[in-house]
Parts: structure tokens; C-alpha cells; sequence
């Protein structure tokens, strides 16, 4: 396919893409949904109103004059598909085809959250990542817990701190325990860490107390982006027992603003990995994709560290079967849930997907370009992700979602 608009081969943004997102002009006037086409961000508002959706897919839609992707989200897979091939359709055709304000140069828009989060959860779903935390904890020949290879461990999140990428990143407080202390102390957390991960948004829900079976979760998800689930380790090494992570997570968790959908990631699906034990029946399905993920250190006064280059193929449970194991008990998901895969990390050290396995949690610090060393992240640093399927002559994209770290408040 040929498009009017001229797309670099490395962009993450091309033609096979046409990721989902919501912006509002710099100039003014109200959010609205677009697409990404190379540099350019495409006004989905100003295609619905010249009547370019109108279609027995969409009905009496009309879920691009919005500030959020949820309306869009609550239709299916049928209505995506459509909206996909008329944006392909327009942007191969004339150029005099859409209107004139349609196609908006990407430093004249600022993006926004792309749904309305009403629900958030975190999945473990890395044997890698798995393994190496248990073994750091409990040794080698205990390092998965018994459950692990039955089923995708999963803990709810908090919605309401999910920002948005180049957000800047408070240093979290809370109680702490060093392990010489005979009690636990207050204050900021000393092993603020990233976690690599790809988050997926829920399109249709399912009704309370109706299962959604393992053959039909892909038609409940929309698409997928980056996600740095920013954690305080010791924090949450204090407080986790009995019930999971608390302060250590709920501060601040990042996302890219382009939804990149199943229907852009189809030529690079690739099977599951053999999973032993077999999973459960209503388990047994789902499949990965080839997606070259990595993480970035900018550090005050040292050239750019790339601390991670894994895959998302190094997950071992699917997004469908997180979605259906979700689901099994009768949670009922709802259009702009968000559910995060756990840290991706591979077999490698380079692939492991966050400084506590990068450093061996702290045993073998990374050195920096002008010397500086880092066993966690310290204040003024940068974390970016990114994140693509290479394709013949052209990327599928995520772009990247990145962070600041500020000091801490003062202490209450």
C-alpha cells in the first residue's frame, strides 16, 4: 500500500499500524480521538462528522467526537476492523478526500489518556521474572510458588494514578524495614525500580457472573500499549505478606498513548510457548506475538543506558488466558479495564525486564557512561520504554512511554 503521507521505514507509526488514540489541540477546543500516521496524528472526529464511518458495523455510533476511547472500546471487532480500512482506504487515496483540518502534525496536538480506567490489574505473568525474584528470595528449588504454572497470578491495581507518558514520577513514602532494624521507619523509598511490561484495554464487557471462555477472549480485547509499573522494592518487600503489593505499586504506573490493535499485531502472532503442567481446560488457548521491547537510563551527566532488550514472547501466560482466568470466577470486565502482563523478562541478563533482576537485587550494580553506578533509580533520572514488531520494510509501534523521577515530598 501506498500512503499520501511519507512515513520513515524505522517509524513505529506506519500504514500497517494506525494505532487509536485521544488528543486535543494546542490551539484549542475539545479532546477527541485520532489515529497515528508517521508524524501526523489523524482527526477521527472530522472523519465521523464528513460521514467517512458510516456503516452497518457502527450503527448509530458515534465514538470519535470524545474524550476517551471507551465508546469505541464498548463496540467489536467488526466496527475496529472497518475503522481500520477506512483509514487505510483515505490514506491511500487523494490527499483532497479528507477534510482540511483532518490530518494534524503531531506538535500541534497534546495527547491524553487514551480510556477512561475504571479498573486495573496486574498479572506475573513471566517465568523468567518469576523465577529470578523467587530465587533471590527463597533460593532456587523454591522460586515459583506451587500455583504458578496452573494458573496467570494476578494482584488489582489502582487505577486512578495511571499516567500518561513524559508524566513525572514522585519518589514515593512509606514504611520500610532494613533488615538490621528492630522496627520499621518512615520515609522515602530507597529501590525505586521500573517494571517493562504490555498492558492490553478491554473492549466489550461481560456480564457479572458470566465467565468469558478462553475460545472468545481476544474478542474482548482492543489492543495494547506500554506500561512501566513503576515499584518501591522496599516498600514492598515490608508490606507485602500477606496480601500483596500496597504502596510499593499504587503511586504512579505509566502508559504509552497509542493503542496498538490485534488487528496491526496479526502478522506477528507466534504460538505460546509449551506450558507443563497443561493448564486447566478453561485455560488451554491464547497465543504471543513478536514484539522487540526495550528499556532506557538517561541518567544526569551520562550517555542514554539500554538496561533491557527482551521480547514479549517471553511471557508464559497469553493475554487471552489472562482475560479468561479474570473472568472464570463471574468479575465482570468493563470497556477501558486495564490488565498488565508483569514484568517481561527473558533468560538473558540483558532481557531481564527491571534493576532488582538486572543487579541481582543490587549484588552486581550497573556502570554508567561517566562512571555512576545504579542499583535503582535515583532522582533526575529518565526511564523510557519502547517497543515494536519489525515488519518487511516497516514497524508496528508502540513509540515509547517515559518518566522523570522527582524527589520525594516532604514527610506529613
Amino acid at each position: 500500500m501506498s500512503c499520501f503521507v511519507e512515513v520513515a521505514p524505522d517509524s513505529h507509526f506506519s500504514l500497517q499500524n494506525l494505532p487509536f488514540g485521544v488528543f486535543r489541540p494546542r490551539t484549542g477546543g475539545p479532546a477527541r480521538v485520532g489515529s497515528r500516521i508517521g508524524d501526523f496524528v489523524l482527526d477521527l472526529a472530522a472523519l465521523e462528522a464528513a460521514g467517512h464511518f458510516r456503516s452497518p458495523e457502527f450503527g448509530d455510533a458515534q465514538p470519535f467526537a470524545s474524550d476517551s476511547l471507551n465508546a469505541f472500546m464498548a463496540l467489536d471487532r467488526p466496527a475496529w476492523r472497518h475503522a481500520r480500512a477506512v483509514l487505510q482506504r483515505l490514506l491511500t487515496g487523494e490527499r483532497s478526500a479528507l477534510p482540511a483540518d483532518a490530518l494534524r502534525p503531531l506538535a500541534e496536538v497534546e495527547m491524553l489518556l487514551p480510556a477512561r480506567i475504571g479498573d486495573y490489574t496486574d498479572f506475573y505473568a513471566s517465568y523468567h521474572h518469576a523465577h529470578n525474584v523467587g530465587t533471590m528470595l527463597r533460593g532456587a528449588e523454591n522460586a515459583l510458588m506451587p500455583n504458578w504454572l496452573h494458573l496467570p497470578v494476578g494482584y488489582h491495581g489502582r487505577a486512578s494514578s495511571i499516567v500518561l507518558d513524559g508524566t513525572p514520577v514522585r519518589r514515593p513514602r512509606g514504611q520500610i524495614k532494613p533488615p538490621d532494624a528492630p522496627a520499621p521507619i518512615f520515609g522515602p523509598t530507597r529501590s525505586l525500580d521500573y517494571e517493562l511490561e504490555v498492558a492490553f484495554f478491554v473492549g466489550p464487557g461481560n456480564a457479572l457472573g458470566q465467565p468469558v471462555p478462553i475460545e472468545r477472549a481476544e474478542e474482548h480485547i482492543f489492543g495494547f500499549v506500554l506500561m512501566n509499573d513503576w515499584s518501591a522494592r522496599d516498600v514492598q518487600a515490608w508490606e507485602y505478606q500477606p496480601l500483596g503489593p500496597f504502596l510499593a505499586k499504587n503511586f504512579c504506573t505509566s502508559i504509552s498513548p497509542w493503542v496498538v490493535t490485534l488487528e496491526a499485531l496479526e502478522p506477528f502472532r507466534r504460538p505460546l510457548p509449551a506450558q507443563s503442567p497443561e493448564p486447566l481446560p478453561y485455560l488451554r488457548g491464547g497465543s504471543t506475538y513478536d514484539l522487540v521491547l526495550e528499556a532506557h537510563l538517561q541518567a544526569p551527566g551520562a550517555e542514554p543506558f539500554a538496561v533491557t532488550r527482551t521480547n514479549f514472547q517471553n511471557l508464559y501466560w497469553s493475554a487471552a488466558q489472562m482475560l479468561a482466568h479474570h473472568t472464570c470466577g463471574g468479575c465482570n470486565l468493563q470497556p477501558g479495564d486495564l490488565l498488565g502482563s508483569g514484568t517481561v523478562s527473558g533468560p538473558t541478563e540483558e532481557s531481564r525486564g527491571c534493576l532488582l533482576e538486572r543487579t541481582w537485587r543490587g549484588a552486581h550494580p550497573l556502570t554508567l557512561s561517566n562512571g555512576a553506578t545504579r542499583k535503582q533509580l535515583e532522582d533526575g533520572d529518565t526511564l523510557t520504554l519502547t517497543g515494536w514488531a519489525q515488519g518487511d520494510g516497516f514497524r508496528v509501534g508502540f513509540g515509547e512511554v517515559g518518566g522523570t523521577i522527582l524527589p520525594a515530598h516532604d514527610a506529613p
